[in-house]
C-alpha cells in the first residue's frame, strides 16, 4: 500500500499538461490544450485537456479524468503503477507498506507479465555487465558497434548466457512463477522440459511510451546459421509488435519539440542515432510498419522522415510504408543513405553535425524520391514510365487532404513532364474504381437483406429530460457551488381570492446552499444513482471545505464518477461562444447570470415532476370505474402549481 502522504504529494506535483504532453502533441486552445484522441483513429483533434482544473476529456471515445486516470487508460496501469509512475517523474520518494503474500496473489496477470519482463531487463543487464561471460562475448560486441557504457545502461542492453535454463532457474528460485515467464515468452515450455527463449544473446529491452518493459528483442553472436539472426519477444498480453515502436520512449519528446519522427529498420540505427545526439528517432523493430505504429507517431508529429540505407532492393519494398504514412494525414520524406552506408554505420562514422547536415540536404519529398527511385528503372521504356505515373498517383491518391492532394499532382507533373488533366484523369479512375467496388459490395449486401426478416427502423432517440436536468445541477454545483448569489425565492402563499400565488423573497445564500435546501424542501432525491452519489459528495465537501478545488474533488472520487465529472466540465469548456465582442454583440456570460441560472434550473425540475406526478394521478383514475374525487382536486392542485411554475419561466402550458 502506497501511503497518503505520497499519494497527495503526487497530485501536488503533478501537471497534467505535462504528463499527458509525453503521449500526445498538445496545441494551444483558449485556456485549454487539444490534440489528437490517443484512444480512436481520428485527424480531427477532439481530445481535451484543461490545466486549470486538471482533468481531460476524449470527446471521441467518451472517456475522461484526471492525470491518474489518463495513464490507467492509456499505459493500462493500476492505481499503484500510475501513482509510482507519477513520483518517479517528479522526484518523489514513494513511502508504502510491504504487501502480503495473499495482496501478492491478487495482482493481475498483466501486472504479473511486467514484472517479470522488468526482472529479465535486470537480469540481462547485470549479466552483462558483472559476469566474465557477459563481459567478453556481450559487452565486447556492444562496444564493438560504438556504444558507451552511457548508452548500454540508458538502453538497458543485457545478455541471456548461453545456457539451456539459467535465466529460467534464476527467476523461479526469485519467486516467479513459470506461467508468467512461459506467457511472456521469455521461457519456453515443452512437456516436463523448460529452457530459454533467449539463450546466448544480446538482449535489447522494449519499451512502451511509458517506460515499462514489454518485450525483448535478442541477436545471436554466432555463425549458427539455423538460427534467427534477430528474434523478438511473441505476442502476449502486453506485448504487441504492431501497436509497438522501439525507442518511442527516449524519442517521444524530442519528437514533440523538433515536430518531427525519424523512422530507422533496425535497434542499433536508434540506439547510434540517440548517441550521437538525434533522438527524436524510432524504429518498427525489422516489421512492416503497421496504421497503429503510424498513430503512435502521428500524437506527436505529423512529420516523419523515412531513413533508408543504400540497398535499392530494401528501398522497393519500404516504399510500401509511404502509403500507409500518408493514409494518416501526415507529412512525409524520405533519405537514403550512400551505398554500403545504413543509419547505424553513418551516425557512427560521423559527428552530429555532419549527420544533421546530411539529413537537411537530403530528406526528399515522398514524390521527389519516389521519382528519382524507380526513373532509373523505367528509363526510356514507355510502359514503364506508365506503371511510375500510376504508381505515384496511387501515393497521391491516398493522401486524405485535397489541397494538398492537389499540390502533389502538380509537382508530379512537372517532374514527370506530363499534363495535370491525364493525372487527375488517371486520379478520377481510381476513385471510379473504388466506387464501382463500393457499389458491388452494396448491391450484394442489399441482395443478402432481401431474403431476411426486415425489421422495424427503430424510433428517434427522445432527450431524457430528467437525465440533463440532474446533469445540470451537477454542472452548476461543480462550477459555482462555492459562489455567494442573491436568490429570488418564490414563496407560495394564497390571495384574498383564495387562489395560489407565488411570490417573491430575496436572500442570499452559496450556490450549494440554495440547490440542498431546495431539493430538500421538495423531498427531490437525483434518480440517476450516479448523479446521487456525485451529488451528495459534491454537497459534503463544499459544505466542509471552504475553497473548493475542482481537481482535487476528482483525485477522491472513483474512475466512474471522475470520469463523468470530467465528461460535465469540459463539455462546458467545449461549447462556449463565439467572439461576439468583437461583432459589437455583447452577451451576458453563464457567470454572470447564476442566480437566474439555478433558479430556472430548479424550477424546471419542479415542473418535470410535477408533470410526472399528474401523469401518474390521471393514469390512476383512468384506470378505476369510480372517479376519486380527491385525486381529481389533487391533479388539478398540481395542474395549477405547474401553470405558476410555467409563468415564471416563460413558458406556454
Amino acid at each position: 500500500m502506497i501511503h497518503k502522504t505520497t499519494i497527495d504529494q503526487v497530485y501536488e506535483a503533478a501537471r497534467l499538461e505535462e504528463v499527458i504532453g509525453d503521449f500526445v502533441q498538445l496545441k494551444k486552445s483558449g485556456s485549454n490544450f487539444k490534440g489528437l484522441s490517443p484512444f480512436t483513429d481520428e485527424r480531427t483533434p477532439s481530445f481535451m485537456v484543461s490545466p486549470v482544473k486538471q482533468i481531460w476529456k476524449d470527446f471521441s471515445s467518451g472517456k475522461g479524468g484526471n492525470v491518474v486516470a489518463f495513464l490507467m487508460e492509456h499505459e493500462h496501469f493500476s492505481y499503484p503503477e500510475a501513482i509510482k509512475y507519477l513520483a518517479k517523474k517528479y522526484n518523489i520518494e514513494v513511502e508504502e507498506t510491504e504487501q502480503t503474500d495473499e495482496q501478492k496473489e491478487q495482482a493481475s496477470a498483466r501486472e504479473s507479465m511486467y514484472l517479470v519482463s522488468e526482472f529479465a531487463k535486470e537480469y540481462f543487464q547485470n549479466q552483462l555487465v558483472k559476469t566474465d561471460l557477459g563481459k567478453a562475448i556481450g559487452l565486447s560486441y556492444f562496444k564493438e558497434r560504438g556504444f558507451t557504457e552511457e548508452t548500454i545502461k540508458k538502453f538497458g542492453l543485457g545478455y541471456s548466457p548461453d545456457e539451456w535454463s539459467a535465466f529460467t532457474d534464476a527467476a523461479v528460485k526469485k519467486g516467479y512463477q513459470l506461467e508468467f515467464l512461459e506467457k511472456t515468452g521469455l521461457t519456453i515450455v515443452k512437456e516436463e522440459r523448460k529452457f530459454d527463449r533467449f539463450k546466448g544473446r544480446v538482449m535489447f529491452p522494449i519499451h512502451s511510451m511509458s517506460g515499462r518493459v514489454l518485450g525483448f528483442g535478442g541477436r545471436i553472436l554466432t555463425n549458427d546459421k539455423k538460427a534467427a539472426k534477430y528474434l523478438n519477444s511473441p505476442e502476449s498480453d502486453i506485448y504487441h509488435k504492431s501497436k509497438v515502436l522501439y525507442g518511442i520512449y527516449y524519442a517521444k519528446q524530442s519528437i514533440a519539440k523538433e515536430d518531427v519522427c525519424y523512422l530507422v529498420e533496425g535497434y542499433t540505427d536508434v540506439i547510434q542515432f540517440h548517441q550521437t545526439g538525434i533522438k527524436n528517432v524510432v524504429s518498427s523493430s525489422g516489421t512492416a510498419l503497421t496504421p497503429e505504429q503510424i498513430r503512435l507517431v502521428n500524437r506527436l508529429t505529423k512529420n516523419i522522415t523515412v531513413l533508408f540505407d543504400g540497398d535499392a532492393a530494401g528501398l522497393r519494398a519500404s516504399l510500401r510504408g509511404i502509403d500507409l504514412i500518408l493514409e494518416q494525414g501526415m507529412n512525409v520524406k524520405v533519405c537514403a543513405f550512400p551505398d554500403g552506408e545504413d543509419p547505424d554505420s553513418f551516425a557512427k562514422n560521423n559527428t552530429l553535425e555532419e549527420l544533421t547536415a546530411y539529413l537537411n540536404d537530403n530528406a526528399k519529398d515522398f514524390i521527389q524520391f519516389k521519382a528519382s527511385l524507380l526513373m532509373n528503372e523505367a528509363k526510356s521504356d514507355p510502359i514503364k514510365k506508365a506503371e511510375l505515373v500510376r504508381d505515384m498517383v496511387t501515393s497521391i491518391s491516398k493522401i486524405p487532404d485535397r489541397i494538398q492532394t492537389e499540390i502533389y499532382i502538380r509537382e508530379c507533373s512537372r517532374i514527370m513532364d506530363i499534363s495535370e488533366e491525364v493525372l487527375y484523369s488517371t486520379l478520377a479512375q481510381m476513385g471510379k474504381k473504388e466506387l464501382a467496388d463500393a457499389n458491388k459490395k452494396y448491391k450484394q449486401q442489399q441482395k443478402e437483406q432481401a431474403f431476411s426478416v426486415v425489421k422495424n427502423p427503430e424510433s428517434v432517440k427522445k432527450i431524457d429530460a430528467l437525465f440533463e436536468l440532474e446533469r445540470k445541477i451537477i454542472q452548476i454545483l461543480l462550477l459555482y457551488g462555492n459562489q455567494e448569489e442573491d436568490f429570488e425565492d418564490l414563496v407560495l402563499k394564497e390571495n384574498d381570492e383564495n387562489e395560489l400565488i407565488l411570490e417573491p423573497e430575496v436572500h442570499k445564500a452559496k450556490v450549494f446552499e440554495k440547490i440542498y435546501l431546495d431539493l430538500q424542501q421538495d423531498e427531490i432525491e437525483l434518480a440517476n444513482d450516479q448523479f446521487k452519489d456525485i451529488y451528495y459528495s459534491l454537497i459534503e465537501t463544499l459544505n466542509e471545505h471552504e475553497s473548493f478545488k475542482i481537481d482535487q474533488f476528482v483525485n477522491i472520487l472513483p474512475p466512474n464518477l471522475s470520469s463523468i465529472v470530467t465528461g460535465i466540465l469540459m463539455d462546458d469548456e467545449k461549447y462556449q461562444l463565439a467572439k461576439w465582442e468583437e461583432k459589437d454583440i455583447f452577451v451576458k456570460e453563464k457567470h454572470q447570470t447564476i442566480s437566474q441560472l439555478v433558479s430556472e434550473t430548479i424550477l424546471s425540475l419542479r415542473c418535470f415532476l410535477i408533470q410526472q406526478k399528474v401523469t401518474e394521478l390521471q393514469q390512476e383514475t383512468a384506470e378505476k370505474q369510480d372517479h376519486n374525487k380527491e385525486v381529481l382536486e389533487e391533479v388539478m392542485n398540481y395542474h395549477s402549481l405547474k401553470i405558476l411554475l410555467a409563468k415564471k419561466l416563460n413558458r406556454v402550458v
